[in-house]
């Protein structure tokens, strides 16, 4: 996107924005030329952030932020109307997670990962359309991942809150539809992806958390996350390993269960120390940037994204050839790549 001088820069909330996906998404939107507001724990971060920002040139506005606070999310967004103007933007980022057997989880650490990583996405959501509303245009992106739709061991309070945010999405899409509305909603679903937050997590496991191979780098999820605010579409699949969690999940999830219970070992590093107590409650008052500890193996940064308009159109013209004859041995991938065309925006 190329920023039009002639008008203010347009405005886009990021929440997480401080490390990670949200860090990388907040530098990608900057170079852009948009106005940034940033939303995230930990003054370190948030002020290493804003610096990062304004060296690209971008305005940018960090504020201090539990997305779990309805009320401290509402008031950041009537700030950020305030000093940077209307949001154009808000890409839901932030998360919490804790990595253990789901029995071993206590109670309130899947109150908290459901208050930050589903809830939080709730209230932020909120927040963005109570003032897109009125001028009825704006672009919400729910950062999801691949592990809401094919769920994963040791991850049980991150995978059920992520596929909450599915539902309340999807019910939510159905309620501006009906109101014709002209506000879009996308889902962005991400692989296994190089950030600190494998470092950081809450750990019962007795080893440090690995990410299975492929890695990709943030800045590929951003990428994909800046091409959904651009060109707004229903759902985005970032990565060929996501592709493959939705083609298992939708074609044989029984041998999905099976596999994914392989994944126990796969995902811990017994040569790392576990992260106890982690950042679940308490933020890490340090500057880890973008980067996690898997450099070595990631993917470089690229457009490793397909969204629901390329599935709609390969649905079509599947469904085309099986008129002529020609679909019936295509039946398994047409029934992959037609999943989820429900009614809504494509």
């Amino acid at each position: 996107m190329v920023q039009d001088s002639t008008r203010p820069a347009r405005v886009v909330v990021v929440t997480g924005g401080t490390m990670g996906i949200g860090r990388a998404t907040a530098v990608a939107f900057a170079q852009a030329g948009w106005s940034v507001a940033v939303l995230a724990r930990g003054e370190t971060r948030l002020r290493s952030t804003e610096a990062d920002l304004r060296a690209l040139g971008a305005p940018v506005l960090a504020i201090a932020c539990d997305v779990a606070d309805d009320q401290a999310v509402e008031a950041a967004a009537e700030r950020i109307e305030r000093e940077l103007g209307p949001i154009e933007a808000w890409i839901n980022n932030a998360m919490a997670t804790v990595f253990a057997p789901a029995l071993e989880i206590r109670p309130e650490d899947y109150r908290r990962v459901t208050d930050v990583t589903y809830l939080g996405q709730v209230f932020g959501t909120l927040a963005a359309l109570r003032r897109m509303r009125p001028r009825d245009r704006g672009v919400i992106v729910q950062v999801s991942s691949g592990l809401a739709i094919r769920a994963a061991p040791l991850q049980a309070a991150y995978c059920a809150a992520k596929s909450a945010v599915g539902g309340f999405t999807d019910s939510l899409r159905a309620e501006l539809i009906h109101q014709r509305s002209a506000i879009d909603l996308v889902t962005v679903y991400l692989p296994a992806v190089n950030t600190p937050q494998f470092r950081r997590s809450r750990n019962y496991t007795g080893a440090g958390q690995n990410a299975p191979d492929p890695v990709f780098d943030p800045r590929a999820c951003a990428t994909a996350i800046l091409a959904a605010v651009d060109a707004p579409q229903r759902e985005i699949w970032v990565g060929r390993s996501t592709l493959q969690m939705l083609a298992m999940q939708t074609l044989a999830p029984g041998l999905g269960d099976r596999i994914a219970a392989r994944m126990w070992e796969a995902q811990r590093d017994p040569a790392v120390a576990p992260s106890l107590p982690g950042n679940l409650f308490d933020v890490d008052e340090d500057d880890p940037g973008i980067d996690g500890p898997f450099s070595s193996r990631t993917k470089p940064p690229s457009r490793e994204f397909v969204g629901s308009r390329s599935r709609n159109a390969v649905t079509a013209a599947l469904g085309a050839a099986s008129l002529l004859g020609a679909g019936v041995a295509l039946a398994p991938l047409l029934l992959l790549i037609g999943l989820g065309a429900r009614n809504g925006r494509s």
